[in-house]
């Protein structure tokens, strides 16, 4: 029988149609996607200007291991001045903004499932110094951190790891509502919602996929989309960039093995993954989020591209997932990432 479930952030309610799951394994098929070769990549010969590398120390400025560079299809530019006005009843802003794309890896390889531990901690510090950079820019309110791999994800058919990096001068929507649902349970409980979820999902262990030294990884108890999965750290901090200093290593450790499985375990299917974090704060007036630092947990959510949103779901605000996340976090626990 199809359940509803509530999520506990934004209060969304979501149906579990269980009547349509399909055993897990056979849930997808292939992408079957020609990634193009190193010879035609963009990102392997990228000679946009440089805003931030790690390069091997004593290497040359020719060599990098991990490169920012500006968008070639910006969204929003840090060259356009800002400026809010209103237009009748409507809000205006200038396209002032930030879009950055973070290249991966020098090597072509299109999966960040493929890089090396190492690699991706490259990748997790590249964030945090751009984050550090961007916070400076008081017109700027919110860093958002996404990953686009293959093609039902939105990205482009080129076989080279990259993610993305837009700062904007307006808090988006999805983080306004996980915002209030956090310190609207912080007013009543005292407590951290995040840090009470992960401790009963590793008590309960029902949708727990993967624990670390210091994150745990498990599907919500209320899912948008089959296999969907939330890194969240133990350690309580509502950013990001603070929160993972000392931890990118182990975060890359987690984050690895979950889009291992998703590459073993669902033959490879396209996914995305976006990081949500606090808004900027420094240096501004007035405190917009007195409670912030106490209510809020910055985390990590991953999302396979398995199903499409139809008209109910577009139509009604409701979600329908196919598979109850208790089968879909015990099947991604018996994917042998080590084969």
């Amino acid at each position: 029988m199809p359940q509803l479930r509530k999520d506990p952030v934004i209060r969304r309610w979501v149906i579990i149609a269980t009547e349509r799951a399909r055993r897990p394994g056979n849930f997808v098929t292939s992408q079957n996607v020609d990634f193009g070769n190193k010879k035609d990549c963009p990102f392997c010969h990228n000679t946009d200007p440089e805003i931030f590398a790690i390069r091997p120390q004593g290497s040359g400025s020719g060599d990098w291991q991990v490169k920012v560079a500006p968008s070639g299809t910006p969204i929003l530019s840090i060259d356009t001045k800002f400026k809010r006005h209103g237009f009748g009843l409507y809000d205006v802003i200038k396209n002032y903004g930030a879009h950055e794309v973070v290249i991966e890896t020098p090597e072509h390889i299109a999966n960040m499932a493929d890089l090396s531990q190492e690699q991706i901690r490259r990748v997790m510090e590249a964030y945090v110094s751009r984050f550090k950079d961007l916070e400076k820019d008081t017109n700027l309110q919110y860093v958002f951190v996404y990953k686009n791999y293959g093609l039902a994800s939105g990205s482009r058919p080129i076989g080279h790891a990259r993610s993305q990096i837009i700062a904007s001068p307006v808090n988006p929507l999805r983080v306004k509502e996980k915002l209030a649902g956090a310190k609207k349970y912080y007013d009543y409980h005292e407590r951290c919602l995040y840090c009470d979820m992960y401790r009963q999902e590793l008590e309960s262990k029902e949708r727990l996929i993967r624990e670390t030294e210091h994150f745990v990884a498990f599907s919500p108890f209320a899912p948008r989309f089959p296999f969907e999965t939330i890194i969240l750290p133990k350690k309580h901090c509502c950013d990001f960039a603070d929160g993972v200093a000392g931890m990118e290593g182990d975060l890359a450790l987690i984050l690895k093995d979950i889009l291992l499985r998703f590459k073993i375990g669902l033959d490879d299917p396209a996914y995305n993954y976006v990081i949500h974090t606090a808004p900027l704060r420094q240096k501004r007036k007035g405190a917009k989020w007195q409670t912030i630092e106490e209510d809020y947990h910055w985390h990590i959510e991953i999302m396979p591209r398995l199903a499409k949103a139809a008209g109910f779901e577009k139509g009604s605000g409701f979600y329908i997932c196919a598979i109850p996340p208790e089968d879909t976090a015990e099947f991604l626990r018996k994917v042998d990432v080590h084969a």
